[in-house]
């Protein structure tokens, strides 16, 4: 089995590695404090009288750390609230702002009292960012924001240092506590927003593999409910030749029994893709469908002028190729082409969405019944990862003998079809 290169980031899907970098962006919130609160305070006062200073800002940082963390679970759907978790995170918050504030008026030095009230800030700053991932809705980010820039106000006037202080770390907090915290709260959105598209596009996919499950029920459902009614009746009128001892019933049992037959050789068409031969339209819907998905999709090759049993193999190829596209994988591009060559028609298909599976992704039973009816006329398939995160398919199919000028014709022919859609 082979990996898809990039390693456990390459197997992840969009929507995964989108959430994973912004865990990681909340990880390092609790590092971007440390650095922004602890390089000042050694800078000011030296390592031995900045060490409670240090402590209180690495407390914090823990705490922080674990909020947001919980916090992006609950918004994510894994957990429930983390209501004890955010009510720790407030007092936390306040223990430690309010100690830094009290070193501040009580410390000895000046660089002692600006280092503690810098970290004052920066605790307030980064805990209404950090407060903001377990808050929904703008207006509510936005009371809180109000409310720890007031507060960060009310305890400077409290523990008795100057209100002109009060009057620039309120704004402050205000500000800068605002960026940090509509930052995380956009991010968040962001990341539901990345699977609402997600599912959003899983969801047609499977509407469009559902909407030719119904075209296939539909055409079974005219081929044999005709006949069945048929059936029964010239049935019911053998029995009741039979039972007069009518020979007529004979005959009508032999016209039931070429009814059967038909029914047979007609369902059979609808099993292979016979009734509908037309290889452009299913290229066309095929491209239409992996471009509503999102995939960026080109289809190159002439499309006409072949017998109709190649056009009706290579449709049914088609068709199970872009369902597998849609299906399985991450797929991001797909490209549709056709070629003559030597007598054969080649299509092949390639998307960059490989995701690894045990026994290999071209042991599906929807390949391996595609492989038996190319099988029955002469056709081949070959399907599996190319080893440079692509999964190539491709299917040869023999032109038949008395379609020798056709060949020649289909491969030298402009494509009239080559098109090219973009989501």
């Amino acid at each position: 089995m082979r990996s898809r290169p990039g390693g456990w980031w390459g197997r992840k899907s969009t929507p995964a590695k989108f959430e994973t970098y912004t865990r990681w962006s909340f990880h390092l919130l609790p590092l971007t404090e440390l650095s922004v609160a602890v390089g000042p305070v050694l800078g000011q006062v030296g390592p031995r009288p900045a060490t409670p200073l240090i402590s209180l800002v690495l407390v914090h940082s823990a705490a922080c750390g674990v909020m947001t963390s919980r916090a992006l679970d609950w918004r994510r759907g894994q957990r429930d609230r983390p209501v004890r978790t955010l009510w720790a995170f407030g007092v936390t918050t306040a223990l430690v702002a309010v100690t830094a504030l009290l070193i501040s008026r009580h410390g000895e030095g000046g660089e002692i009292t600006r280092a503690a009230a810098g970290i004052f800030s920066a605790v307030m700053i980064f805990g209404a960012g950090a407060t903001a991932v377990a808050v929904h809705g703008g207006r509510r980010v936005f009371a809180m924001v109000a409310g720890f820039a007031a507060g960060a106000s009310v305890l400077y006037l409290i523990t008795g240092l100057p209100w002109l202080g009060a009057l620039v770390v309120g704004p402050l907090v205000l500000v800068v506590g605002g960026f940090f915290a509509f930052t995380s709260a956009f991010s968040v959105w962001l990341l539901d927003a990345v699977y609402a598209l997600d599912d959003a596009r899983e969801t047609r996919a499977r509407l469009a593999v559902a909407e030719e499950r119904l075209r296939f029920g539909r055409d079974l459902h005219d081929v044999m409910g005709r006949n069945l009614a048929v059936i029964a009746l010239k049935s019911e009128l053998a029995v009741q030749l039979a039972q007069r001892e009518r020979p007529e019933a004979v005959t009508q049992m032999v016209e039931v029994q070429r009814l059967a037959h038909e029914a047979q050789r007609e369902v059979r068409e609808v099993v292979r893709g016979y009734r509908e031969a037309d290889l452009g339209s299913e290229l066309a819907g095929a491209q239409g469908v992996l471009t509503a998905a999102g995939i960026h999709c080109t289809v190159t090759g002439p499309v006409t002028g072949f017998p109709a049993p190649v056009q009706s193999a290579l449709g049914w190829a088609v068709r199970e190729a872009a369902t597998n596209v849609l299906r399985h994988g991450d797929a991001r591009r797909c490209a549709m082409e056709l070629r003559v060559r030597e007598g054969r028609v080649v299509l092949t298909v390639s998307n960059d969405g490989v995701v690894p599976q045990s026994g290999g992704p071209s042991r599906g039973a929807g390949l391996v019944g595609l492989r038996e009816r190319l099988a029955e006329i002469g056709g081949t398939l070959r399907a599996g990862p190319t080893g440079d995160g692509q999964f190539l398919l491709t299917v040869e199919v023999p032109l038949p003998a008395h379609s020798g000028e056709a060949a020649p014709a289909a491969a030298g022919q402009t494509p009239d079809s080559v098109s090219e859609a973009t989501p």
